[in-house]
Formats: C-alpha cells, sequence, structure tokens
C-alpha cells in the first residue's frame, strides 16, 4: 500500500532535493579539478561520500519516511474527525436524496440519537423537500423550526470526486458524486430578542367621534356631560387594559399610544372599541360612533404618527365608523358596517368652495376629469364644473376618451349647441397638449389615479382639485391641492351643485342643459332618490330644478332600448340567493351597447326582493370581468368590492376581474362572501 502511493506537490519536490544537490556538487567537482587537479582528487572522495549517502536516503529511507508521513496523516485525520463530531456547530451530511448519512454530536443532539441518522431531511425540517432540494443553488439558507426552536439551515453542495477528493463550490456533470453538507444556526433567542423589541415599539394612535355634536343635540342638555363622560370611559378604559396612555386632544379627539405588542390583539378583536361605544345610551337618539387611525413600524415616532394622521385621514374620508391602521406601506381597514351619517350643516361645503375660487383666481386655463368609461353622475359633475370656470372667465375643457351608452344622448345635447365651443370635449392626448403651466386640473367623481379618464394629466399639471363622493382607499391622488371627498353625499352633482350656490358672491346661474344634466346624475346615483338621499340631496335637487332641470326630459334621457330591457329581465330571472340574503347573477352583454350599465341597473332591480340586503351582478366584456355591488343599508358592499381589487360607495360599489370566466369569478366571489361572513366582516 505504502509503495504504490504517489508523492504529489512540494513533498515530492523536497525528497528530490538530494539528488538535485549531488547534480550540483559533480558539477562544482568537475571545476574545481580543471582549475587544481590536486584540490579535485581531494574533493571528488568527499563528493562520492555525499552522493552514496544521498542516494541510501533517497532510496531507502524514503519507505520509512513515508510510513512516518502515512502515521502522521492518520493521527491527524482521527484528531480531525474527533474535533469534527464534538464540534460545537451542528453539523451533518446528507445525500442529494435527503438522507442523512452522517451527524455530528451537536447535529445528534438536534434531531434524535444517531440511530435517526438514516432519516429524511423532510422529516426533521420539513422545508427541505425533494424538490426544493434538487433546485437549490450551490449554497443557500432555510429558516425552519423544530421541536420548538428555530434554525437558520446552511445547505453547501459538495462534490465527491475519485481524482480530486471533495470539492466545494461550482459542480458540473463530471463532478462524480454529489452530497450535502448542512449547518445548524440556532435562531431561538436571536428572534426572540428581536419580538421583545419590536413589541416595545411605540404605536401612536389618533381616535375622532365622528358624530360628536349631533349626539350631544339628540340628548337633553343636563346630561351632556355625562354621555360624554361614559364614552371618555370606555376610551381609555380599553386602552389601559393595554398599558396604553390616553389623552384628549379636543372635545371630540384623542391621542393613544400602547406597545407594538398589544396591536395583534386589537386587530383580532376588528378593533372591538367601534361597536362597544356604540352601546353607550343614556337617551340619546344618535348612537355615537368613532373613527380610528393607527401608524406602526415607522422608523420613529415622528413618523408613527404622520402614519396615525394618514390613517385617520382615510378612515374619515372612508365615511367614518372605521379603524384603518397604516403598517408602513401597508394599509388595513376594520369596520365600516353602519350608514354614514349626513351632515346637515354646508360650513364645509362653503369653505371648500371658496378654497377653490382662490385656487382658479390664481390660473387661467382649467381642464376637468371624471373616471374611465364616464357615467352620468361624471359627466354632469364636469358640467357643473365647467359652468363654474366659464363664470369667472377662464377657458376650460372636458376631458373625456369615452362614456357609457346612457351618457350618449345627454352629451349629444352639448356637442350640438351653439352655446357651447365645439372643442368642450377633448380626448386624454388633446388635453395634455392644450394644457400648460398656468391651467388648473379638477378630478370629479373619483379620487383613484389609475382610473381616472387620463392619468399622465396628474403628473404634467401641479395644481389639482378633487371632489368626489366615494369613498378613499390605499389608492388615492396624493399630489391634490384642495381635496373635497364626502361619503356620505350622494353623488359628485349634489357636492357640485353646493359649490355653485357658494362659490360666487350673488350665485351663478345655470342654463337648463347644465341642470338636467347634474340632476340625472343625483337621479342615477339615487336611484330615483331611493338611494342614499339625504336632506341636502333634495335641497341640490330643487336648487337645480329652479334652475331649470326639468323631470320629465331627463327621464326620456334615460328610457330603455328594448334589448337592453330583455337583458336586464334575464338576469334578474336567472338570480342566485346566496346564504338567504345575498343574490348573485349574470348579465348577458351579447348585442348590449353598454353591458356594465344594464348589469347595474339589475342588481338595482334585485334589491326589490324581499330579503335580500345585497346584489351582485357579474358582467363579461373581452376577458374582464366586471362587478356592480349594490345594498340599500345593512350590507357595505364597498368593503367586499375592495377585496376584489374594487371599491366604490358603502351602499354602490365595484370591481373588475380580469382573466378568469363567469363561472370563476362567481365562485371567487362566494368564497369571499362567505369568508367576511365566518369573520364579521360584514
Amino acid at each position: 500500500m505504502k509503495e504504490n502511493m504517489k508523492i504529489r506537490g512540494q513533498l515530492r519536490t523536497y525528497l528530490q532535493w538530494p539528488i538535485i544537490l549531488s547534480v550540483f556538487l559533480l558539477a562544482a567537482n568537475l571545476a574545481v579539478g580543471i582549475v587544481s587537479p590536486a584540490a579535485g582528487l581531494v574533493m571528488s572522495g568527499f563528493t562520492v561520500i555525499y552522493v552514496l549517502v544521498a542516494l541510501w536516503l533517497f532510496m531507502y529511507r524514503r519507505k520509512r519516511l513515508m510510513g512516518g508521513l502515512v502515521e502522521f496523516s492518520a493521527e491527524y485525520a482521527w484528531v480531525q474527525k474527533q474535533l469534527l463530531y464534538e464540534m460545537a456547530v451542528p453539523y451533518a451530511i446528507a445525500d442529494t436524496e435527503g438522507h442523512f448519512l452522517w451527524l455530528n454530536h451537536s447535529f445528534s443532539e438536534i434531531v434524535g440519537e444517531d440511530k435517526n441518522c438514516r432519516k429524511n431531511i423532510a422529516a426533521v425540517f420539513p422545508e427541505l423537500t425533494r424538490e426544493f432540494l434538487d433546485e437549490m443553488d450551490e449554497k443557500t439558507s432555510v429558516h425552519s423550526s423544530f421541536d420548538g426552536r428555530f434554525y437558520r439551515i446552511d445547505i453547501q453542495q459538495v462534490a465527491l470526486s475519485e481524482t480530486e477528493g471533495m470539492k466545494l463550490g461550482a459542480v458540473d456533470e463530471d463532478s462524480g458524486e454529489m452530497l450535502l453538507v448542512l449547518y445548524l444556526c440556532d435562531e431561538t433567542e436571536i428572534l426572540r430578542c428581536k419580538q421583545q423589541i419590536n413589541n416595545q415599539r411605540l404605536v401612536a394612535g389618533l381616535i375622532y367621534l365622528d358624530n360628536y355634536d349631533e349626539a350631544l343635540e339628540s340628548v337633553e342638555e343636563v346630561r351632556r356631560s355625562l354621555l360624554v363622560a361614559l364614552i371618555d370611559r370606555k376610551i381609555t378604559k380599553y386602552f389601559m387594559a393595554m398599558e396604553g396612555i390616553v389623552k384628549k386632544l379636543e372635545n371630540d379627539k384623542y391621542l393613544f399610544v400602547i406597545k407594538q405588542q398589544y396591536t395583534k390583539e386589537i386587530q383580532e378583536s376588528r378593533f372591538s372599541i367601534l361597536e362597544d361605544v356604540k352601546t353607550v345610551n343614556i337617551g340619546n337618539d344618535m348612537a355615537v360612533t368613532l373613527s380610528i387611525g393607527m401608524g406602526m413600524n415607522g422608523d420613529s415616532y415622528i413618523r408613527n404618527y404622520e402614519y396615525a394622521r394618514t390613517a385617520i385621514d382615510m378612515a374619515l374620508g372612508r365615511g367614518g365608523d372605521q379603524a384603518v391602521v397604516k403598517d408602513g406601506t401597508k394599509i388595513r381597514y376594520y369596520g365600516g358596517k353602519s350608514q354614514q351619517l349626513e351632515k346637515t350643516t354646508r360650513v364645509k361645503a362653503r369653505v371648500k368652495a371658496h378654497a377653490m375660487r382662490e385656487l382658479m383666481d390664481t390660473k387661467d386655463k382649467m381642464l376637468i376629469m371624471g373616471h374611465k368609461i364616464g357615467d352620468t353622475d361624471s359627466f354632469g359633475a364636469a358640467i357643473g364644473i365647467w359652468r363654474i370656470a366659464t363664470s369667472f372667465n377662464k377657458k376650460a375643457r372636458i376631458v373625456i376618451n369615452g362614456v357609457n351608452s346612457s351618457v350618449k344622448p345627454m352629451m349629444a345635447r352639448f356637442e350640438n349647441s351653439s352655446d357651447y365651443p365645439e372643442d368642450l370635449f377633448l380626448t386624454g392626448e388633446e388635453a395634455a397638449e392644450w394644457a400648460d403651466s398656468n391651467t388648473m386640473l379638477v378630478v370629479v367623481d373619483v379620487n383613484r389615479p389609475s382610473i381616472t379618464e387620463a392619468p399622465e394629466l396628474l403628473k404634467q399639471i401641479k395644481t389639482i382639485v378633487v371632489l368626489d363622493h366615494h369613498r378613499q382607499s390605499s389608492e388615492i391622488i396624493d399630489n391634490a391641492v384642495l381635496s373635497y371627498v364626502e361619503p356620505y353625499a350622494s353623488s359628485a352633482c349634489e357636492m357640485v351643485a353646493e359649490v355653485l350656490q357658494y362659490i360666487g358672491d350673488d350665485g351663478i346661474k345655470i342654463k337648463p342643459a347644465e341642470a338636467d344634466a347634474m340632476y340625472a346624475g343625483i337621479v342615477i346615483d339615487t336611484n330615483n332618490f331611493m338611494n342614499q338621499a339625504g336632506v341636502r340631496t333634495f335641497e341640490a335637487a330643487a336648487f337645480l330644478r329652479r334652475n331649470g332641470a326639468d323631470v320629465v326630459r331627463v327621464r326620456k334621457l334615460f328610457r330603455d332600448r328594448l334589448e337592453d330591457y330583455r337583458a336586464r329581465a334575464e338576469a334578474i330571472q336567472k338570480a342566485e340567493i346566496y346564504h338567504g340574503a345575498f343574490a348573485i347573477s349574470v348579465c348577458p352583454s351579447e348585442g348590449l351597447e353598454s353591458p356594465t350599465v344594464v348589469g347595474a341597473q339589475a342588481a338595482n332591480e334585485l334589491l326589490d326582493i324581499v330579503g335580500i340586503k345585497a346584489s351582485f351582478i357579474l358582467t363579461q366584456m373581452g376577458d374582464t370581468i366586471y362587478f356592480s355591488a349594490r345594498s340599500i343599508d345593512e350590507i357595505n358592499v364597498q368593503i367586499i368590492m375592495e377585496r376584489l381589487g374594487g371599491g366604490g360607495h358603502r351602499t354602490i360599489a365595484g370591481a373588475q376581474l380580469k382573466g378568469a370566466t363567469i363561472d370563476e369569478a362567481r365562485e371567487k366571489l362566494k368564497d369571499l362572501i362567505t369568508d367576511m361572513m365566518e369573520k364579521g366582516e360584514i
């Protein structure tokens, strides 16, 4: 065995040095002999002795030297193996199929005795499946847990070659047999410390009472202080149970601070304080509702407070009676079940109208833009804003790329009238060319930039005003100079009608065609004043009626075509009642000019069936499924549509689903309704 061993590398060179020196010494002896034969003769004796000794060492002592090296390497390998076995770092070798081949002592203590050596890795760490091992890179790390502790598993591929032995790193097909080397790093204490640090982080929150003034007015004056005290006690007790701090900023505003460890409990209970405060009743006719904004996981305390401010603005913009949690870039919503209360005061409308006029005074041009596939409300609100702009001698144009069929008759009245400019309506591309640095953009009936008629205008124009009645979502027009979003309003036309009454010193006179357009927007969005119509809705309708709106003329504009009527009837006939309260159906789209409008009409009519709390109509156009969702008062269809990527109003909402069939979309809607019912979200 020893004789057949090959000597490589520096050891081979080292053993050849006596022969090399012998050659060198013979050459030196020859040189000396040439200079002095006597000296060369004397040196030859010493040279012969050296050569004989060198040959003896090279030929006979070499075997003993190799034996010593083998003994040393064996002892070294044994020591190395013992050190590896006793090493504190858990270490194991496995084959490519995931079977353990060898474990050191530390690894064995974690996964069990040596008898487990032939176990499959996946039996200990489920994440390390055969598929994962086949697709893994040369070196990778996986986080897993075993027996109540958490580990980081570092895995390294090893090639076992007959010529090169064990080789780490790049592996090819000629590398020979493959092995896996595993190292375990116990992360339990590190993760526990991180969790403790995370639990101790500050979470800032704001609480606003939505209807503080209205609730106080509904009770006797002598009992108002008791109502306030009971509300204060409910809020303080709720957060004191979590070791939190509550500070009353104003009569209807609170600031609270809690540890982050309690946020999970709050969110799992879906902010029970929202419903708890509604139980306060000392004779008040109106239940008190809260809006909560909470900010967490910011990089500083002030950033968490800014998150809380953003969250409370979103909660109020969505109608109140709900909580919004802003966790870094993620936003979650809770509550929002009750019907938002209409504010009878017009102070806010007056303030927003004056602010809008101040902005208009600084600009020469105005662009008015609604949402894609504009409906009657969007069109009527745009016409109202156009009249405001022209009353102040501003050049104004309306951005419209396309409208649904119900708007076309109304739009034709303006296109064919000499009272209005020929280029009153511009496409998005034309508007981008028309606009300049002195242009103001007013967005109506939408607050989501992605579904506006021309999203590129939001980046091009700096001065932006938003007027909308839909609840805000996480996607908002964040660069608006003035934002007037009121979810309790029935329609954007109602809001514009109020602005019309306050923006001018003596009011602004509007023409009958314009009054018709705005009145039609209110009629359609309220389903003939049966949905979301409040006191201010009728006041706005009365204002328009005084300015020439004709009910009969509007009704004629919205009469149905026969094929639309039949399609609507078919959708109603085939409706499925789900969970005894949800009507779900499909509206045919073939041969219809605006199938989504017909679907929305069918959804409205399904609400007239006894026991139906919400209706959903699915309409397919191309590769997209359109959802039209409607409710009367008990169900918030907006939070349902938000889960499908849509949004809207509490009682009127919609969504779009691309790349799905009607059956898939229907099943997805059913699963969503069931899930939300089980969680108590609807």
